[in-house]
């Protein structure tokens, strides 16, 4: 028996494939959207919250129901079988580090009524789909998928998005804080294997970030918004850069350009 408590209805619209310029089977309500790719699943959740709430727990969990409450199969999504980010306007990209994984799960989706996209620590569902029509979208994205080469230049965690169109201004010394006075730097890293892409560094001590250069999903970003860093103790760091000026927000403070 399933007893999630649900964040967003289940999704009553119908599945459906594209095949450019990619190959894509989706399912899509007002406030949610599911795609199904060559190689990697997109979840747009009905807020940006959810969507950096996934991130930040770098895990999702998937369960297959054949009826309302009847689950037959799930798949836990974390950072030992897969990468997870925000993309492009927010949503999560789950790319699976193990083909066969992705074809389970593909394979459960097609087979079965519903799916629930719920959190890793406990019974709440970010999303309950529909998958009536999901088999013949996934015959279609799998064929597609076959006679394509494999793609490129596809977004990732790692990756800006098109939207960021503002250089990232790395090398910045941000300076300022209430009675605690503090110095905050950042890098953004080339070319690393997991999603923590980038290192913030709070008064000499370093930690692991995400870049989220969608962070305030499909809500205009605050003027000179360029990315979001993500730390892996939660910290959220706003960087922006607007008219030759500099200043980054993390808390209750505003820190400016002092270098």
């Amino acid at each position: 028996m399933l007893g999630l408590t649900v964040l967003a209805g289940s999704a009553r619209a119908d599945w459906v494939f594209t095949s450019a310029p990619s190959p894509i089977a989706s399912i899509q309500t007002g406030n949610m959207t599911l795609e199904l790719q060559c190689d990697r699943i997109r979840f747009a959740p009905a807020g940006a919250e959810d969507a950096r709430d996934i991130a930040r727990k770098q895990g999702l969990f998937l369960r297959f129901l054949k009826n309302a409450t009847t689950e037959v199969g799930a798949f836990q999504v974390g950072a030992a079988n897969a990468t997870v980010g925000i993309v492009d306007n927010f949503p999560v990209e789950i790319s699976f580090s193990d083909r066969s994984d992705y074809d389970f799960v593909l394979d459960q989706i097609a087979r079965n009524a519903l799916l629930s996209l719920s959190m890793v620590d406990q019974d709440v569902s970010y999303g309950l789909f529909d998958l009536k029509g999901s088999a013949a979208a996934i015959k279609s994205l799998r064929a597609a998928c076959a006679a394509a080469p494999a793609p490129s230049g596809t977004a990732s965690a790692s990756v800006p998005s098109a939207s960021a169109s503002m250089e990232v201004p790395e090398g910045v010394v941000y300076c300022g804080g209430g009675q605690v006075k503090r110095q905050i730097e950042f890098v953004i890293l080339k070319d690393v294997q997991d999603e923590w892409n980038a290192r913030v560094t709070v008064n000499g001590k370093s930690l692991r970030a995400m870049t989220a250069y969608s962070y305030f999903g499909n809500s205009a970003p605050p003027r000179g918004f360029v990315v979001a860093l993500l730390g892996e103790d939660r910290s959220e760091f706003l960087v922006f850069r607007d008219g030759g000026e500099d200043w980054l927000e993390y808390g209750d403070y505003t820190y400016r350009k002092c270098n």
